[in-house]
C-alpha cells in the first residue's frame, strides 16, 4: 500500500501543468488522482513530526476585547462570543484564561498532507501544482452535511494533533518544492493566528497561500489578513437565511459581507455552492444567487456547482443528480456569469475550462487533474482573451 501510495504521489504531483499529454496517460492519471485522494482518511499527516516546543502552546488570540468579571468577547467571526473566565467560545478552539483570550490550537495541526489545487477547488490560481493542506481541528459552523466531520467537529485533545510551528510549514513547503500552502478541510478563521503567521513568512519565502473558508468572518481581520494571501475560496451554502440556520447553524448576510469585502480590497477568490437535493436546489434561489453574485461580485468570478454525497447526519438523502448541476449551470449562464464550473463528478463537460471569447477549451480536466492547459500569459491561447485568474 506504501509504495502503491508513492507511486500515485509521483504522477500526480511530479510534473505540475501538462500540455498536451497523450490521452491514454492522462486518463490513467486521472482514475489514480481520484483513487488515491478519496481513499485518504480525514486526519491523515504527511510525515508530521512531534516538534515545535513553545511554538505550539496557547497563543494569545487576536481581534477579542477584555470585558467586565474577566469576561472577553471575541470580535474574530460574527458569532462575537462573550466567554467568561475558564470557558471557550462556540468554536471550541477559543479559551478565556484569566481575562485574557488564547487560541488552542496555534501550531497544533491535526492534518499535514499534499494535494492538488484543483481539489480546492481552485480552478484560476495556478492550474495544475501542487500544494501543502493544513488543517487544525474544529470549526465555527455546525453543517450537518459536512465530509470533514471527524475534524471539524472535534475539540482540543480529541483528535491526534501535531506541533509544528509556522516556520517548519513553510520549511516543510520549502522542501518539498511546493507552489503553495492551502488552509483547508477544517474551517481556517477558527485557527487565524496560525494562518496569519503562516502566510506572513510563506509570503516573505517566495511561497503562495489559499484558504478554503465558509466566509464566516468579520471584516476587521478579514481585511488584515487579505495582503498575506493570494488566492481564496469561499463556500456559499444557500441562498436563504432558513437553510444556513438549520443546515449549518449560521446566517447567510455575513457570507454575503465577506464576498463584497472580499471584491472590494481585490483578492482573487472562487466560489463553490454545494447543490443538496431538497435543501437549496430551488432554481428560484440559484437564479437569485446568480444574480447577487454578478451584480455585486461580477462576471468574471469563478462560481462552482458541486454534488453532495451522503455524509455524517445527512446520510438520508440522495447524491444531488447531475442534471440538476447542469440546470444550475444554465442558470448562471443565463446571469452572466463567465466561468461555472461542476464539481464531484469526474469527467464532466463542466469540470474543464472554456474561453468566454472563442468558447474553444483552455484548461481540460478530469476530477482533480489538468491534462492540457492552453493559457498563455493570462490570455487564451486561440484568440488572446483575458482570462480572469492567477496563472504564474
Amino acid at each position: 500500500m506504501e509504495a502503491k501510495r508513492r507511486l500515485v504521489t509521483a504522477v500526480l504531483f511530479g510534473n505540475g501543468i501538462t500540455r498536451r499529454r497523450p490521452r491514454a496517460a492522462s486518463i490513467l492519471i486521472a482514475v489514480l488522482a481520484a483513487a488515491a485522494l478519496s481513499c485518504r482518511p480525514a486526519g491523515s499527516t504527511e510525515a508530521a513530526a512531534d516538534s515545535g516546543g513553545e511554538n505550539a502552546l496557547p497563543r494569545e488570540a487576536m481581534f477579542y476585547r477584555e470585558l467586565k468579571d474577566g469576561a472577553v468577547r471575541c470580535d474574530l467571526c460574527p458569532r462575537r462570543c462573550v466567554i467568561a473566565e475558564g470557558a471557550r467560545g462556540f468554536c471550541r478552539v477559543r479559551e478565556n484564561r484569566e481575562g485574557k483570550l488564547y487560541s488552542l490550537v496555534f501550531g497544533r495541526p491535526c492534518t499535514v498532507d499534499v494535494g492538488p489545487i484543483e481539489k480546492a477547488p481552485l480552478y484560476h490560481f495556478i492550474p495544475g501544482h501542487s500544494r501543502l493542506c493544513l488543517a487544525t481541528v474544529s470549526c465555527n459552523l455546525r453543517c450537518r452535511h459536512c465530509h470533514n466531520w471527524q475534524i471539524s467537529q472535534a475539540g482540543p485533545g480529541e483528535r491526534r494533533e501535531f506541533k509544528l510551528s509556522p516556520e517548519e510549514i513553510v520549511e516543510r513547503a520549502l522542501s518539498r518544492g511546493l507552489t503553495s500552502i492551502s488552509f483547508t478541510y477544517t474551517e481556517p478563521v477558527i485557527f487565524y493566528e496560525y494562518v496569519y503567521e503562516i502566510s506572513k513568512l510563506a509570503q516573505k519565502r517566495g511561497i503562495k497561500t489559499s484558504i478554503v473558508s465558509n466566509g464566516y468572518i468579520n471584516p476587521a481581520p478579514l481585511r488584515r489578513l487579505l495582503p498575506h494571501l493570494d488566492a481564496v475560496k469561499i463556500d456559499l451554502k444557500g441562498f436563504t437565511e432558513a437553510f444556513y440556520r438549520e443546515v449549518a447553524a449560521a446566517e447567510l448576510q455575513p457570507v454575503l459581507e465577506t464576498l463584497k469585502v472580499l471584491k472590494e480590497e481585490g483578492a482573487f477568490f472562487e466560489i463553490v455552492n454545494l447543490v443538496i437535493p431538497t435543501l437549496n436546489d430551488d432554481p428560484r434561489d440559484l437564479k437569485r444567487m446568480c444574480a447577487w453574485i454578478a451584480e455585486n461580485l461580477g462576471a468574471d468570478v469563478p462560481v462552482h456547482f458541486s454534488r453532495f454525497s451522503p455524509s455524517y447526519r445527512l446520510t438520508h438523502l440522495p447524491p444531488t443528480p447531475v442534471r440538476t448541476l447542469e440546470e444550475a449551470v444554465r442558470i448562471a449562464g443565463e446571469a452572466g456569469l463567465k466561468y461555472v464550473y461542476i464539481g464531484n463528478v469526474p469527467g464532466h463537460r463542466n469540470n474543464s475550462t472554456f474561453c468566454p471569447g472563442c468558447g474553444k477549451r483552455l484548461i481540460h480536466r478530469v476530477h482533480f487533474s489538468v491534462l492540457e492547459n492552453n493559457i498563455e500569459g493570462g490570455e487564451c491561447g486561440f484568440c488572446g482573451y483575458e482570462v480572469a485568474g492567477v496563472w504564474k
